[in-house]
């Protein structure tokens, strides 16, 4: 049975959800961030990973993604099959690891981008991360117009990485998702669907 390690409020939400979408039997395992069972597993520490039932392991988010999505087809959670629905699934999928996730490190560790320990300095290097997201965050919102989902094909598994984005977002910026109305509406869709309600209630321990 195919096992995903994750942890609460992290990106690992999203391979969770495609899972669930994806309807075959999976084990979830709650773990934290470079816990010694965690490590037992992936040396990195880090989540998410999934380990299948011969031993193999793949680590990284967008590529747990693209390989649930690859191998479950009968799912429908790839965005399209052609050249160029392939390279859009890709260019999205690197868009939320490198430049949506990387703009929250300023917000979530401020002290790894500055050596003054004063709360100024924190403070200011938060801001600077808020305003990183909210960039990009304007480029999704913009992308978003007139459209159900991010993919040409329909729901796919790059919805499912938006989510805990947004979720972040939503908590993380000073208005939240207020002057980004259809990325709050592609959230309030996610999070609206049975097995996604399902996998919050189980990350939440309920």
């Amino acid at each position: 049975m195919t096992t995903l390690y994750y942890a609460v409020g992290a990106c690992s939400l999203a391979p969770h959800i495609v899972l669930e979408w994806i309807g075959a039997p999976y084990d979830a395992v709650k773990v934290q961030y470079g816990s010694k069972e965690l490590v037992a597993v992936n040396p990195t520490g880090a989540v998410p990973t999934l380990r299948e039932d011969n031993g193999w392991l793949l680590t990284q988010c967008g590529a747990i993604l693209d390989y649930l999505a690859s191998k479950h087809p009968e799912a429908g959670l790839s965005g399209g099959d052609g050249l160029r629905n392939k390279a859009e699934a890709h260019r999205w999928s690197a868009f939320f690891t490198s430049d949506v996730h990387a703009a929250f490190w300023p917000i979530f560790m401020p002290s790894r981008y500055t050596t003054d320990t004063s709360e100024a300095a924190r403070a200011a290097v938060v801001a600077a991360g808020q305003k990183l997201v909210a960039k990009q965050f304007r480029i999704l919102d913009s992308h978003l117009d007139g459209r159900d989902y991010i993919l040409d094909g329909g729901r796919s598994v790059i919805d499912a990485y938006s989510f805990p984005m947004t979720r972040w977002a939503a908590k993380l910026l000073p208005d939240g998702l207020k002057e980004y109305p259809n990325v709050q509406a592609l959230h309030d869709r996610i999070a609206a669907d049975p097995s996604v309600q399902k996998v919050l209630a189980r990350e939440a321990g309920k």
